[in-house]
C-alpha cells in the first residue's frame, strides 16, 4: 500500500478524552474514531489489526476441533426469560422492542441462543462432544465507558460453547480451551496468565481469566513469578488426548495466580517471597465450566449410552478480540508510539523515501515495493512529499516492526537501512539483502 493512497488520519496532539496509552495511540495513529460514548468506528489500520487477530483466533479454534458459525447480534428476550437471566442481568443489557411489540435484546453473550440451537438439533450422546463458536459484535451498556476499546459498550468477541455428555468430558473441553487460548495469545506476542477468577453472571464453579500484565489494568492480580517462564512454543498438542491437555492445564495453573476477587493471602504466603508478585492486569479472555445450569432450565437433553435422557454439560469460552488490540498496545509501546509484534502488525515493513522526486530514490523504492510484495510481504510505502522527520515520526507512531530507509546518499554506495522498531538497531544492506532478511524473519513466525 502507498501511504499517499491510504486513509491514515494521524493526529499530532492527543485528544483530551484519552486517559490511557492504548486509547491515546489508537486515536493518534488513525486506528479508531469515536462514534458515540463507548462506540468506535474502526478505520483502515485499526480494522486491519482487528482482522489479523480474528484470523489467529479462528485458526487456533479450528486446530482444536471447534466449529465456527455466526449468530445474530439481536436475540429474543423469551430465551433469556426461559433461562432466568433476563431480569437478573441488569442495566448492562440493552433491551429493545420491535414494531410488533416483541421484546428483544442486543446480545451481551450467547448462552441462551446457542442452547436453543443445540436442543433443536442434537438428541444423542453419539453426536457429542461438540463445540460451536463465533466471533461477533456484542453490546453491554457500561455506565461509564472509558479507556477506548478496553472498556467500550460495543466490542468484538469470540464466544464458544461446548456440549458434553458428562462432567469429565466437559472438563476435557475446559482443558482443551485453556491450551488453545495459551497458544492463541503466544502467537499474538502476548504473555497472558490464566488466573482463578469469579464467574459473575455467566455462572459456574470452574473459571479462569487470562490476564496481560499492564500498569493500566483494571484488576489487581497476585502471582508466582515462575509462571512467567512457562511457554508452549512449538510443542505439538493432540487436542483429543485428555491426559496431555490436563497436564498442560496443570502446568499453567499450579503456580499461584489469582485476581483480587479470588485472592487467598494464606495460600499466597506459601510462595517463596522472592517470587511473590502483585501487579495490574488486563483481562483478554475467560473460560467457564457451568455444568447443567442452562441445559436444565432450557431442557437441552440427550439420550446417553444407557438410554436415559440427561441434560448436557456445558461451558463457555470467550476472547475479547477488539480489547486485545488495546492490550497489545498497552504491553508493547514506547514514548514515540506503538511497537507491533510481527504476527499482528498491520503492515510488515514501512518503506521511507527520504527524497521523493529523486529519480534513483524513487526507482529503488518502487523496486523494493515490488520485491517485497512478490515475496508475500505487505509493505507500506511512504511516498508522500513530506520532510524526512515527519515520515520517521509517522512510522514510529504507527509502530510497524521494520522500516527500510532509502536515500540518495546510501544508494550511491548501493545500500539501504533496515531498522527494528523494537530495538532501534539498524543495518546497512543491499536492497535485495534487506528483502531477504525480512523474508527470513517472517518465515519464522
Amino acid at each position: 500500500m502507498r501511504l499517499s493512497r491510504y486513509f491514515l488520519p494521524v493526529l499530532k496532539e492527543t485528544p483530551a478524552e484519552a486517559q490511557i496509552v492504548s486509547h491515546r495511540l489508537m486515536l493518534r495513529a488513525g486506528m479508531i474514531r469515536q462514534a458515540s460514548a463507548g462506540i468506535y468506528s474502526w478505520l483502515p489500520m485499526g480494522f486491519k489489526v482487528l482482522r489479523k487477530l480474528e484470523n489467529i483466533v479462528h485458526e487456533e479454534q479450528i486446530r482444536a476441533g471447534h466449529n465456527p458459525m455466526l449468530m445474530p447480534t439481536l436475540q429474543s428476550a423469551d430465551l433469556w426469560r426461559e433461562s432466568g437471566r433476563y431480569e437478573d442481568y441488569g442495566d448492562e443489557m440493552l433491551r429493545v422492542t420491535d414494531r410488533h411489540g416483541r421484546d428483544m435484546l442486543y446480545g451481551p453473550t450467547n448462552e441462551e441462543l446457542i442452547t436453543d440451537i443445540f436442543r433443536n438439533s442434537v438428541t444423542s450422546y453419539k453426536q457429542l462432544p461438540l463445540t460451536l463458536y463465533h466471533i461477533q459484535w456484542k453490546f453491554r451498556d457500561e455506565v461509564r465507558p472509558r479507556f477506548g476499546v478496553m472498556r467500550g459498550r460495543e466490542f468484538f468477541m469470540k464466544d464458544g460453547y461446548n456440549f458434553d455428555v458428562d462432567q469429565p468430558s466437559a472438563m476435557h473441553a475446559y482443558n482443551r480451551h485453556m491450551v488453545s487460548y495459551l497458544r492463541t495469545y503466544e502467537r499474538m506476542g502476548l504473555k497472558a496468565i490464566p488466573m482463578r477468577a469469579d464467574s459473575g453472571p455467566i455462572g459456574g464453579d470452574d473459571t479462569h481469566e487470562f490476564l496481560v500484565l499492564a500498569d493500566t489494568g483494571e484488576s489487581e492480580v497476585f502471582y508466582d513469578s515462575a509462571i512467567l517462564d512457562l511457554k508452549l512454543g512449538d510443542r505439538e498438542v493432540d487436542y483429543d488426548n485428555w491426559d496431555q491437555c490436563a497436564a498442560i492445564k496443570q502446568e499453567w495453573t499450579t503456580p499461584y495466580a489469582r485476581t483480587d476477587e479470588t485472592h487467598d493471602e494464606a495460600a499466597f504466603t506459601k510462595v517463596p517471597e522472592a517470587r511473590r508478585m502483585s501487579s495490574r492486569g488486563i483481562e483478554v479472555g475467560q473460560i467457564f465450566y457451568f455444568g447443567t445450569k442452562y441445559s436444565e432450565s432450557m431442557n437441552a437433553n440427550v439420550v446417553n449410552a444407557e438410554g436415559e435422557r440427561v441434560p448436557v454439560h456445558m461451558g463457555s469460552h470467550g476472547i475479547g478480540v477488539s480489547r486485545l488490540v488495546g492490550a497489545i498496545i498497552e504491553a508493547s509501546h514506547d514514548d514515540r508510539g506503538i511497537i507491533w509484534p510481527e504476527s499482528v502488525t498491520p503492515f510488515d515493513v514501512g518503506i521511507v523515501n527520504l527524497k521523493q522526486g529523486d529519480t534513483a530514490a524513487d526507482e529503488a523504492c518502487e523496486t523494493l515495493y515490488r520485491a517485497l510484495t512478490a515475496k508475500g510481504l505487505e509493505p507500506l510505502y511512504d511516498d508522500r512529499k513530506e520532510r524526512a522527520g515527519a515520515k520517521f515520526a509517522t512510522m514510529d507512531l504507527i509502530g510497524l516492526p521494520w522500516r527500510i530507509t532509502v536515500g540518495p546518499r546510501g544508494l550511491k554506495n548501493g545500500i539501504v537501512e533496515l531498522t527494528s522498531r523494537k530495538t532501534g538497531e539498524s543495518q546497512e544492506l543491499k536492497p535485495e539483502d534487506a528483502v531477504a532478511r525480512l523474508v527470513e524473519i517472517y518465515a519464522e513466525i
